[in-house]
């Protein structure tokens, strides 16, 4: 099932998600003059749940009503991301700080609760369960800095040298069909419209971080259980080489793969990844 058949264009798109932020509570959290901003949904056991590089808090959009109706979701823009400012100076390590920090603010130092992180964001997530304890549970999501092979579907179009307005959302809607989503009928106008603002506002390079690796050395830290998802057609790792690699050994890591969809999974398969993240958490 893809996003609500009303959402026809771009203006309801924009309706949308602005009704969908109304519905949330937005808290600004300052860590050494970081402002970062967090949209609380729902009520239950805490989950945190970061997004990906050049995203934003509604990369989760299509997964925040099923969620909300058992957790109490907290989800961050990242430092440099959306409507947050950026930390430090603009450093990995002062980002992951800063969102660990965020969390101890909002939910107290003591705190348990459940973790999701997707791509940038899974990496993310592996290093603040590596420096905060008390992660119950973790799901990554087609996650970054895993160091095996990919298999790209094609080259990304730089749509900042770009002049004329159709041309920039001609390459942003090329850049999903490449990286993110896998189904034509996927990139509809809410998915083009979220990755545009994400775009826009994004403001911390975190490809070459992702390309660096680090995600195998941060997990190994976490000694909690595990759940790796990626879709069947995943183009920033192979599947089956990370299993092999990254899953099998460890009996506290699980992996399931989500038939026909693409690397941003929780929105082209939104109903599978609900019902595979509420058994999970």
């Amino acid at each position: 099932m893809l996003t609500d058949p009303t959402i026809q264009d771009d203006e309801q798109a924009r309706a949308w998600l602005a009704a969908l932020a109304e519905r949330g509570t937005r808290h600004a959290v300052d860590v050494d003059g970081c402002e970062m901003v967090w949209y609380q949904f729902g009520q239950g056991d805490p989950l945190v749940l970061i997004h990906g590089g050049h995203g934003s808090w509604t990369h989760w959009a299509r997964n925040i009503e099923a969620l909300s109706a058992r957790f109490s979701l907290w989800i961050p823009d990242l430092p440099g991301y959306g409507e947050s400012g950026l930390s430090g100076y603009g450093d990995w390590d002062s980002l992951v700080d800063t969102t660990v920090r965020g969390i101890d603010a909002l939910l107290g130092v003591d705190t348990l609760f459940n973790l999701a992180g997707f791509s940038f964001g899974g990496l993310v997530s592996a290093h603040v369960v590596a420096r905060r304890p008390g992660v119950r549970r973790l799901a990554l999501l087609g996650p970054g800095g895993h160091g095996g092979p990919r298999r790209p579907r094609g080259k990304l179009l730089n749509w900042k040298k770009m002049l004329e307005p159709e041309d920039v959302k001609e390459a942003l809607r090329h850049n999903l069909w490449v990286h993110m989503l896998c189904a034509d009928a996927a990139i509809d106008p809410l998915a083009q419209r979220i990755h545009t603002v994400a775009c826009e506002f994004t403001r911390f390079h975190s490809r070459t971080i992702s390309q660096m690796g680090g995600l195998p050395e941060a997990i190994d830290q976490y000694p909690g259980e595990t759940l790796f998802i990626w879709g069947e057609n995943e183009v920033t790792c192979t599947p089956g080489y990370l299993i092999e690699h990254l899953v099998k050994a460890h009996p506290n890591r699980h992996s399931r793969i989500v038939p026909g969809a693409g690397h941003w999974v929780q929105y082209e398969a939104a109903g599978e990844v609900n019902r595979l993240l509420l058994d999970w958490f």
